[in-house]
């Protein structure tokens, strides 16, 4: 098996830096877009009123990486054994998903509570259960381990699967700190080791669908982005559902960035082909009243709003805003817009201008993703992250960049919380040289 490489030059994703920029994963595959659309595209001085000419139905029947998968058209027929090191509520979420991928096969689980641990692996017939991660990553059979643990020790257990010859699959994010992330994806690539992250919002219909106008021309020049997601009362423990450990800082490193917002953050670098990050200019709040007695228990010291303006490569200005607790009806949601159209992610739509008239466009999404699932067999490697991970450890398909994705979802949200520390906006650079291990030890 191979570690990922991005397509567009051969190597990882570069440690994002104003410094020094470097081409985006997909670069080559935007610059053959940008010519394709030449003949519509202003060039960045506005758009022109001609729609893009779309491209022949065949050629777009998928989006993530559609030229690399037409070619691996290829049944399911290696059997890969994977190993669940923490089966707590999300490891049972990933166990019961990847009992729905055709080829999985999860052999392993390692849980601090060993009751629970027996009794998850009688339940699934698994045959190796240990309350010691040393010892399930002594066994030959494991091609790869799923990692859900708290966010804190994503690092060094995904470290040490890699280093006992394991590809990994983390839960989001991909660790406490910005250091650690890196010392994650350096690790993958000094040992040629696959590393991904639970990133969900990659493979929902609605990015599926802004890719493909993406990949369409029909949004032009990316510009501006938004992303977005309000709970009006919904933080971890104090307000009744979950464990103290999402809102201790020790533990999970972060509030509602780390929760929530690397599905939305990541979803919308992701569509960006994961431009660099140039500065953030943020601030974090915990303001609305609580329980104080679950305040007391649980130690609340992490964020429950973010919000910030980031300056990405490219002319790409981003604004964030995630919040577990607010005094507001809701949010219009994730946004991205370009010089000859815009999307709306949720509830998903497209907006343009036709013969000079505006228009808001409504899709089948559903439809159209049944659709594919019958009818394209490179579209099962992306019905989930599951899936895809698999298919990717199968070598049916080329990895997705999420670690990469995570990395910089890292700097930025790091970067939200320096800059509330400085009290000013701060650059990549800046968070990338003070960013410090926040690793707990194994």
């Amino acid at each position: 098996m191979r570690a990922h490489r991005s397509p567009a030059d051969g190597r990882p994703h570069p440690n994002p830096s104003p410094r020094a920029p470097q081409a985006p994963p997909h670069a080559a595959r935007r610059a053959r877009g940008a010519a394709r659309r030449g003949a519509h595209d202003t060039g960045g001085h506005g758009a022109a009123l001609t729609a893009p000419r779309p491209r022949p139905y065949n050629a777009a029947q998928w989006p993530h990486d559609a030229p690399h998968l037409r070619h691996r058209r290829t049944t399911v027929d290696a059997e890969v054994k994977l190993a669940i090191i923490g089966v707590g509520q999300i490891g049972k979420r990933h166990l019961a998903r990847y009992q729905e991928v055709p080829g999985a096969r999860v052999v392993a689980i390692c849980d601090v509570n060993e009751t629970e641990l027996r009794r998850v692996a009688e339940q699934n017939a698994i045959p190796h259960a240990t309350t010691n991660p040393a010892d399930l990553l002594a066994i030959d059979e494991i091609a790869a381990v799923d990692v859900c643990l708290h966010n804190n020790l994503h690092a060094p257990v995904s470290i040490a699967a890699m280093e006992a010859g394991k590809h990994v699959y983390c839960e989001k994010p991909l660790a406490g700190s910005y250091a650690d992330a890196r010392a994650m994806v350096d690790c993958s690539r000094r040992l040629g080791r696959m590393l991904s992250m639970q990133l969900g919002s990659v493979f929902s219909s609605a990015t599926t669908a802004a890719r493909l106008l993406i990949e369409e021309g029909r949004l032009g020049r990316p510009y501006y982005a938004k992303s977005s997601f309000y709970r009006r009362r919904g933080r971890p423990f104090v307000d009744g559902y979950g464990s103290a450990s999402f809102v201790s800082r020790r533990v999970a490193a972060g509030g509602a960035l780390f929760d929530m917002g690397v599905y939305h953050i990541g979803q919308i670098l992701y569509l960006l082909d994961n431009p660099d990050v140039l500065t953030i200019d943020g601030a974090t709040h915990q303001e609305i009243d609580m329980y104080e007695d679950r305040r007391r228990a649980s130690g609340f010291d992490v964020e429950e709003l973010a919000v910030a303006l980031v300056r990405l490569a490219g002319g790409i200005t981003f604004f964030i805003e995630e919040a577990w607790a607010i005094h507001l009806a809701g949010t219009d949601g994730s946004k991205l817009v370009g010089t000859r159209g815009g999307v709306s992610l949720a509830p998903f739509a497209y907006h343009t201008t036709m013969a000079d008239m505006e228009m808001d466009g409504a899709f089948e999404l559903a439809a159209a993703e049944k659709r594919r699932l019958s009818c394209l067999p490179e579209a099962a490697a992306f019905a989930s992250p599951q899936h895809h991970w698999v298919a990717a450890l199968q070598g049916r398909v080329p990895l997705l960049p999420t670690a990469e994705i995570g990395l910089n979802t890292m700097l930025i949200s790091e970067g939200i919380y320096r800059s509330q520390q400085m009290g000013r906006s701060v650059t990549a650079s800046e968070v990338a040289e003070a960013s410090v291990a926040t690793a707990l030890p194994l």
